[in-house]
């Protein structure tokens, strides 16, 4: 019979492969047609995203607001603690999905709106995800890894090829890391929130329209929370099948 630990373990090989693919023909097509489509985005939502984006990365970095309400739960075997993981998600994506209708109904100015609280719900379920896989989130490079767990499911191509690779040898690239200031210093605000922007573009445009956005928010935003939910899950296992194949040496 096969073991909960050999099933994550098929299940995490597969999700590697699609993290490692190279771009497609389509895809490079599409970033083609995403920067034409960043032309036509008004100046306001570039605003919104990069501001929000700046907010949500330095409260993450200094942790008040997050690390009060999260704390390491240590009970349970692994697939007892995925159980519990999986109802977290399952909770963050109908949040988002509510939140994403009520703002999409009411046009530009709602739209605008869903960012910043869009933001505020994907950082909320990975610290509970990380503290539902027993890791403390008040260590600050916890915290660091948060950030790239959410640029990992929000990177398109080689961008998500290069942070997959940190995330993979992830106390090696904990060595390369200054300390909280510096890094706060050094963090490329900008090309952060391109990725993000970039990636959720499309459907956020849509989702500006009058009645059709409300349809396109809550479906964008669960898909949102679906896709970080699933990538935060195989990160965490990654970690933890490397830490329990290194205790068996």
């Amino acid at each position: 019979m096969t073991t909960y630990e050999e099933q994550i373990q098929e299940e995490l090989s597969r999700w590697k492969r699609k993290m490692l693919k190279r771009p497609s023909m389509t895809g490079r097509y599409a970033k083609k047609v995403q920067g034409k489509l960043n032309e036509l985005v008004p100046n306001k939502v570039h605003e919104v995203v990069s501001t929000s984006v700046r907010n949500m990365v330095q409260a993450t970095i200094i942790g008040s607001d997050f690390t009060a309400k999260y704390r390491p739960v240590l009970e349970g075997s692994l697939e007892e603690r995925e159980t519990r993981i999986d109802e977290v998600i399952a909770k963050y994506k109908k949040t988002a999905a509510a939140e994403g209708a009520g703002t999409g109904a009411g046009g530009i100015l709602l739209g605008l709106a869903d960012f910043p609280l869009l933001l505020g719900i994907k950082m909320n379920l990975l610290f509970e995800v990380a503290s539902n896989y027993g890791f403390d989130v008040r260590d600050y490079r916890e915290r660091l890894f948060l950030l790239h767990v959410f640029q990992l499911a929000f990177s398109k191509d080689e961008k998500r090829r290069l942070v997959f690779e940190r995330v993979e040898v992830w106390e090696e690239t904990l060595d390369q890391f200054p300390n909280r200031k510096e890094y706060l210093k050094e963090v490329d605000w900008k090309t952060f929130q391109l990725e993000y922007r970039d990636y959720i573009d499309l459907p956020k445009m849509l989702q500006l329209i009058p009645g059709f956005g409300a349809i396109v928010g809550a479906t964008a935003n669960y898909r949102f929370l679906d896709l970080l939910g699933e990538t935060a899950k195989q990160c965490y296992r990654m970690r933890l099948l490397h830490e329990h194949s290194l205790q068996k040496q």
